[in-house]
Protein backbone atom coordinates (compact mmCIF):
# COMPACT_ATOMS: atom_id res chain seq x y z
CA UNK A 1 0.00 0.00 0.00
CA UNK A 2 1.13 3.51 -0.58
CA UNK A 3 2.43 5.68 2.39
CA UNK A 4 1.03 8.96 0.58
CA UNK A 5 -2.61 10.13 1.79
CA UNK A 6 -5.65 9.47 0.04
CA UNK A 7 -7.91 11.97 -0.53
CA UNK A 8 -11.55 11.67 -1.98
CA UNK A 9 -14.27 13.85 -2.00
CA UNK A 10 -18.05 12.97 -2.18
CA UNK A 11 -20.08 13.92 -5.65
CA UNK A 12 -23.42 16.25 -5.28
CA UNK A 13 -25.90 13.78 -4.53
CA UNK A 14 -29.19 16.08 -3.41
CA UNK A 15 -29.30 14.74 -0.17
CA UNK A 16 -27.53 17.50 0.89
CA UNK A 17 -29.33 19.99 -1.17
CA UNK A 18 -26.32 20.38 -3.26
CA UNK A 19 -27.48 20.08 -7.04
CA UNK A 20 -29.45 23.15 -8.69
CA UNK A 21 -33.01 22.75 -8.14
CA UNK A 22 -34.09 24.29 -11.07
CA UNK A 23 -32.37 21.60 -13.42
CA UNK A 24 -34.34 18.71 -14.75
CA UNK A 25 -32.58 15.13 -13.12
CA UNK A 26 -30.83 14.44 -15.99
CA UNK A 27 -29.27 17.28 -16.56
CA UNK A 28 -28.31 17.14 -12.12
CA UNK A 29 -27.18 13.82 -13.36
CA UNK A 30 -25.16 15.32 -15.95
CA UNK A 31 -23.38 17.42 -13.27
CA UNK A 32 -22.96 14.08 -10.92
CA UNK A 33 -20.69 12.47 -13.88
CA UNK A 34 -18.91 15.79 -14.63
CA UNK A 35 -17.57 15.95 -11.13
CA UNK A 36 -16.76 12.52 -10.85
CA UNK A 37 -15.10 12.77 -14.44
CA UNK A 38 -12.50 15.71 -13.18
CA UNK A 39 -12.27 14.40 -9.95
CA UNK A 40 -10.00 11.53 -11.04
CA UNK A 41 -8.31 13.60 -13.83
CA UNK A 42 -7.26 15.72 -10.84
CA UNK A 43 -5.75 13.47 -8.75
CA UNK A 44 -8.38 12.56 -6.59
CA UNK A 45 -8.10 8.65 -5.06
CA UNK A 46 -11.74 7.97 -4.25
CA UNK A 47 -15.27 9.31 -5.06
CA UNK A 48 -17.55 9.12 -2.15
CA UNK A 49 -21.71 9.26 -2.05
CA UNK A 50 -24.19 8.75 1.06
CA UNK A 51 -26.94 6.64 1.52
CA UNK A 52 -30.31 8.61 1.60
CA UNK A 53 -33.28 8.80 0.46
CA UNK A 54 -35.04 12.20 2.01
CA UNK A 55 -32.93 15.56 1.96
CA UNK A 56 -31.22 17.12 5.16
CA UNK A 57 -32.05 18.72 7.24
CA UNK A 58 -35.41 17.96 6.48
CA UNK A 59 -37.00 16.10 4.21
CA UNK A 60 -38.31 18.69 0.94
CA UNK A 61 -40.78 17.20 -1.59
CA UNK A 62 -39.71 17.92 -5.38
CA UNK A 63 -35.56 17.79 -4.53
CA UNK A 64 -33.85 15.12 -6.15
CA UNK A 65 -31.62 12.54 -3.70
CA UNK A 66 -29.65 10.11 -6.07
CA UNK A 67 -29.72 6.45 -5.14
CA UNK A 68 -25.88 5.07 -3.59
CA UNK A 69 -25.46 2.34 -5.24
CA UNK A 70 -27.25 2.87 -8.33
CA UNK A 71 -25.14 6.16 -8.49
CA UNK A 72 -21.78 4.17 -7.69
CA UNK A 73 -22.62 1.54 -10.42
CA UNK A 74 -23.27 4.27 -13.10
CA UNK A 75 -19.75 6.62 -11.70
CA UNK A 76 -18.20 3.37 -12.20
CA UNK A 77 -18.83 2.83 -16.25
CA UNK A 78 -17.58 6.36 -16.91
CA UNK A 79 -14.23 6.37 -14.62
CA UNK A 80 -11.06 4.18 -15.18
CA UNK A 81 -9.18 4.41 -12.03
CA UNK A 82 -10.80 6.56 -9.17
CA UNK A 83 -11.61 4.28 -6.47
CA UNK A 84 -16.07 4.01 -5.30
CA UNK A 85 -17.50 4.23 -1.97
CA UNK A 86 -20.16 4.83 0.22
CA UNK A 87 -19.96 6.83 3.56
CA UNK A 88 -21.57 5.21 4.70
CA UNK A 89 -24.28 2.29 3.41
CA UNK A 90 -27.42 2.13 5.84
CA UNK A 91 -27.18 -1.78 7.32
CA UNK A 92 -31.00 -1.94 7.34
CA UNK A 93 -31.90 -0.41 3.64
CA UNK A 94 -30.94 -3.86 2.05
CA UNK A 95 -31.04 -7.17 3.15
CA UNK A 96 -27.51 -8.48 3.72
CA UNK A 97 -27.13 -11.30 1.18
CA UNK A 98 -28.99 -8.61 -1.65
CA UNK A 99 -26.34 -6.15 -0.56
CA UNK A 100 -23.56 -8.45 -0.70
CA UNK A 101 -24.59 -9.23 -4.12
CA UNK A 102 -24.72 -5.63 -5.01
CA UNK A 103 -21.87 -5.02 -3.68
CA UNK A 104 -19.89 -8.16 -5.38
CA UNK A 105 -21.18 -6.64 -8.96
CA UNK A 106 -20.35 -3.12 -8.52
CA UNK A 107 -17.11 -4.49 -7.78
CA UNK A 108 -17.00 -6.74 -10.89
CA UNK A 109 -18.24 -3.85 -13.16
CA UNK A 110 -15.64 -1.29 -11.62
CA UNK A 111 -12.91 -4.11 -11.54
CA UNK A 112 -12.05 -3.85 -8.08
CA UNK A 113 -12.84 -0.36 -7.27
CA UNK A 114 -15.52 -0.52 -4.36
CA UNK A 115 -14.73 0.80 -0.96
CA UNK A 116 -17.69 -0.94 0.95
CA UNK A 117 -18.53 1.81 3.81
CA UNK A 118 -21.14 0.80 6.25
CA UNK A 119 -23.04 1.60 9.63
CA UNK A 120 -26.33 1.75 11.73
CA UNK A 121 -27.86 4.63 10.13
CA UNK A 122 -30.02 7.17 11.97
CA UNK A 123 -32.20 9.22 9.64
CA UNK A 124 -35.51 8.51 11.07
CA UNK A 125 -37.94 9.77 8.79
CA UNK A 126 -36.19 8.03 5.93
CA UNK A 127 -37.11 4.46 7.58
CA UNK A 128 -40.58 5.62 8.31
CA UNK A 129 -41.16 7.31 4.34
CA UNK A 130 -39.52 3.89 2.84
CA UNK A 131 -41.42 1.66 5.66
CA UNK A 132 -38.28 -0.01 6.76
CA UNK A 133 -38.36 -1.08 10.54
CA UNK A 134 -36.72 1.68 12.88
CA UNK A 135 -35.41 -0.85 15.73
CA UNK A 136 -33.01 1.02 18.90
CA UNK A 137 -29.52 1.48 18.25
CA UNK A 138 -28.41 -1.42 20.26
CA UNK A 139 -30.75 -3.61 17.56
CA UNK A 140 -29.27 -1.53 15.05
CA UNK A 141 -25.54 -2.17 15.76
CA UNK A 142 -25.94 -5.74 17.03
CA UNK A 143 -27.98 -6.47 13.30
CA UNK A 144 -24.67 -4.27 11.77
CA UNK A 145 -22.66 -7.08 13.41
CA UNK A 146 -24.34 -9.95 12.12
CA UNK A 147 -25.32 -8.55 8.45
CA UNK A 148 -20.94 -8.04 8.33
CA UNK A 149 -20.88 -11.68 9.00
CA UNK A 150 -23.52 -12.93 6.25
CA UNK A 151 -21.85 -9.94 3.50
CA UNK A 152 -18.27 -11.61 4.18
CA UNK A 153 -19.52 -15.36 4.05
CA UNK A 154 -21.54 -14.17 1.02
CA UNK A 155 -18.46 -12.64 -1.00
CA UNK A 156 -16.03 -15.38 0.23
CA UNK A 157 -18.05 -18.86 0.77
CA UNK A 158 -19.84 -21.32 -2.50
CA UNK A 159 -22.68 -21.07 -0.01
CA UNK A 160 -23.86 -19.61 3.15
CA UNK A 161 -26.18 -20.54 5.98
CA UNK A 162 -26.60 -18.69 8.54
CA UNK A 163 -29.10 -18.61 11.61
CA UNK A 164 -29.10 -15.44 13.83
CA UNK A 165 -30.96 -13.18 16.22
CA UNK A 166 -31.63 -10.35 13.35
CA UNK A 167 -31.12 -12.91 10.09
CA UNK A 168 -31.53 -16.24 8.28
CA UNK A 169 -30.28 -17.18 5.44
CA UNK A 170 -30.90 -20.77 3.89
CA UNK A 171 -28.21 -21.66 1.15
CA UNK A 172 -27.50 -18.44 -0.13
CA UNK A 173 -25.98 -18.15 -3.30
CA UNK A 174 -23.83 -15.09 -4.97
CA UNK A 175 -21.33 -15.42 -8.11
CA UNK A 176 -19.61 -13.24 -9.72
CA UNK A 177 -17.57 -13.20 -6.28
CA UNK A 178 -15.82 -9.20 -5.76
CA UNK A 179 -12.83 -8.85 -8.05
CA UNK A 180 -10.79 -7.55 -4.93
CA UNK A 181 -9.47 -10.21 -2.96
CA UNK A 182 -10.77 -11.40 -0.11
CA UNK A 183 -13.33 -8.57 -0.66
CA UNK A 184 -13.97 -4.88 -0.60
CA UNK A 185 -11.93 -2.78 2.05
CA UNK A 186 -14.99 -2.42 4.83
CA UNK A 187 -15.27 0.69 6.24
CA UNK A 188 -17.39 0.81 9.52
CA UNK A 189 -18.33 4.66 10.47
CA UNK A 190 -19.92 5.55 14.16
CA UNK A 191 -19.03 6.40 17.52
CA UNK A 192 -20.45 3.69 20.18
CA UNK A 193 -17.64 2.88 22.46
CA UNK A 194 -19.46 -0.24 24.04
CA UNK A 195 -20.92 -2.00 20.45
CA UNK A 196 -20.11 0.07 17.52
CA UNK A 197 -16.15 0.34 18.17
CA UNK A 198 -16.82 -3.55 19.08
CA UNK A 199 -18.06 -4.28 15.54
CA UNK A 200 -15.16 -2.06 13.77
CA UNK A 201 -12.72 -4.43 15.53
CA UNK A 202 -14.15 -7.75 14.43
CA UNK A 203 -15.21 -6.67 11.28
CA UNK A 204 -13.63 -3.73 9.60
CA UNK A 205 -10.40 -2.44 7.55
CA UNK A 206 -11.07 0.81 7.75
CA UNK A 207 -12.71 3.09 10.59
CA UNK A 208 -14.38 6.55 10.30
CA UNK A 209 -15.60 8.60 12.76
CA UNK A 210 -16.73 12.30 12.71
CA UNK A 211 -15.26 15.30 15.34
CA UNK A 212 -12.35 17.10 16.23
CA UNK A 213 -8.95 15.78 17.04
CA UNK A 214 -10.07 15.40 20.65
CA UNK A 215 -12.49 13.30 20.31
CA UNK A 216 -11.29 10.90 17.30
CA UNK A 217 -7.96 10.33 19.52
CA UNK A 218 -10.68 8.75 22.19
CA UNK A 219 -12.27 6.83 20.04
CA UNK A 220 -9.51 5.79 18.81
CA UNK A 221 -8.20 4.74 22.62
CA UNK A 222 -11.17 2.76 22.95
CA UNK A 223 -10.84 1.00 19.46
CA UNK A 224 -7.73 -0.16 20.71
CA UNK A 225 -8.79 -2.08 24.14
CA UNK A 226 -11.65 -3.74 21.59
CA UNK A 227 -8.47 -4.95 19.25
CA UNK A 228 -6.35 -6.32 22.46
CA UNK A 229 -9.96 -8.33 23.81
CA UNK A 230 -10.04 -10.25 20.24
CA UNK A 231 -5.84 -10.12 19.57
CA UNK A 232 -6.95 -7.63 16.51
CA UNK A 233 -3.54 -5.74 15.07
CA UNK A 234 -5.27 -1.71 15.76
CA UNK A 235 -2.33 -0.59 13.60
CA UNK A 236 -3.94 -2.25 10.45
CA UNK A 237 -7.17 -0.40 10.75
CA UNK A 238 -6.33 2.84 8.26
CA UNK A 239 -8.59 5.74 10.22
CA UNK A 240 -10.65 7.93 7.85
CA UNK A 241 -12.06 11.29 9.12
CA UNK A 242 -14.42 13.50 6.30
CA UNK A 243 -15.63 16.83 6.50
CA UNK A 244 -16.80 20.45 4.96
CA UNK A 245 -14.25 22.18 2.69
CA UNK A 246 -14.38 25.82 2.33
CA UNK A 247 -11.75 27.63 1.39
CA UNK A 248 -11.14 31.00 0.51
CA UNK A 249 -8.01 33.67 0.94
CA UNK A 250 -9.59 36.13 3.64
CA UNK A 251 -11.98 35.72 6.72
CA UNK A 252 -14.62 37.84 4.93
CA UNK A 253 -14.43 35.77 1.86
CA UNK A 254 -14.73 32.25 3.92
CA UNK A 255 -17.79 34.21 5.69
CA UNK A 256 -19.04 34.37 3.09
CA UNK A 257 -18.95 31.33 1.58
CA UNK A 258 -20.47 29.91 4.67
CA UNK A 259 -23.29 32.42 4.51
CA UNK A 260 -24.25 31.16 1.14
CA UNK A 261 -24.70 27.60 2.39
CA UNK A 262 -27.00 28.26 5.13
CA UNK A 263 -29.53 26.00 3.33
CA UNK A 264 -26.85 23.02 4.80
CA UNK A 265 -27.37 24.24 8.22
CA UNK A 266 -23.79 25.88 8.66
CA UNK A 267 -24.93 29.28 8.98
CA UNK A 268 -26.69 27.32 12.61
CA UNK A 269 -23.14 26.59 14.05
CA UNK A 270 -20.48 29.33 15.58
CA UNK A 271 -18.12 30.30 13.04
CA UNK A 272 -15.14 29.33 15.81
CA UNK A 273 -16.90 25.80 16.12
CA UNK A 274 -16.85 24.92 12.17
CA UNK A 275 -12.86 26.09 12.00
CA UNK A 276 -12.70 23.59 15.23
CA UNK A 277 -14.98 20.97 13.34
CA UNK A 278 -14.75 21.12 9.37
CA UNK A 279 -11.97 21.80 6.49
CA UNK A 280 -12.72 25.89 6.05
CA UNK A 281 -9.74 28.46 5.89
CA UNK A 282 -6.99 29.12 3.59
CA UNK A 283 -5.32 26.65 1.57
CA UNK A 284 -2.29 26.76 4.33
CA UNK A 285 -4.62 26.34 7.21
CA UNK A 286 -6.88 23.46 5.30
CA UNK A 287 -3.36 21.90 4.96
CA UNK A 288 -2.67 22.48 8.76
CA UNK A 289 -6.04 21.00 9.43
CA UNK A 290 -5.60 17.53 7.98
CA UNK A 291 -1.85 17.29 9.36
CA UNK A 292 -3.15 17.68 13.06
CA UNK A 293 -5.52 14.41 11.77
CA UNK A 294 -2.71 12.70 10.42
CA UNK A 295 -0.74 13.42 13.84
CA UNK A 296 -3.31 11.02 15.57
CA UNK A 297 -2.73 8.44 12.77
CA UNK A 298 -5.67 9.44 10.02
CA UNK A 299 -3.79 8.36 6.81
CA UNK A 300 -7.74 8.91 4.50
CA UNK A 301 -9.32 11.94 4.01
CA UNK A 302 -12.91 12.31 2.15
CA UNK A 303 -14.01 16.20 1.60
CA UNK A 304 -17.43 17.64 0.96
CA UNK A 305 -17.16 20.64 -1.00
CA UNK A 306 -20.72 22.00 -1.20
CA UNK A 307 -20.45 23.57 -4.67
CA UNK A 308 -18.29 20.31 -6.17
CA UNK A 309 -21.04 21.13 -8.93
CA UNK A 310 -19.80 24.41 -10.21
CA UNK A 311 -15.77 22.21 -10.88
CA UNK A 312 -13.67 25.27 -10.07
CA UNK A 313 -13.63 24.59 -6.18
CA UNK A 314 -12.38 21.22 -6.60
CA UNK A 315 -10.13 22.33 -9.23
CA UNK A 316 -8.52 25.43 -6.49
CA UNK A 317 -8.33 22.41 -4.18
CA UNK A 318 -6.36 20.16 -6.25
CA UNK A 319 -3.93 22.95 -7.54
CA UNK A 320 -3.29 24.54 -4.02
CA UNK A 321 -3.87 21.84 -1.66
CA UNK A 322 -3.79 18.62 -2.78
CA UNK A 323 0.33 18.72 -3.65
CA UNK A 324 0.83 19.72 -0.32
CA UNK A 325 -1.02 17.06 1.16
CA UNK A 326 0.86 14.48 -0.42
CA UNK A 327 3.64 15.65 1.30
CA UNK A 328 2.32 15.08 5.12
CA UNK A 329 3.30 10.96 4.86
Amino acid sequence: MSNKLKIGLFVPQGWRLDLPPDLPPAEQWSLIVKVAKRAEELGFDSLWVFDHFHTVPQPLKGRSVFEAWTTLTALAAVTNKIRLGTLVTCVLYRYPTVLAKIVANVDVISNGRVEFGIGACWYENEFRGYGIPFPKPADRIKALDEALQIIKMMWTEDEVTFRGRYYRVEKGLNDPKPVQKPHPPILVAGAGEQLTLRVVAKHANKYHVWGDTEFYKRKLEVLKKHCKKIGRDFNEIIKVHDGFLIMGESEEEIKKKIKECEHLTLSKASYEGLRKTQYIGTPKEIVERVRKYVEIGVTEFIFYFPDAYKIKPIEEFAERVLPELRTLV
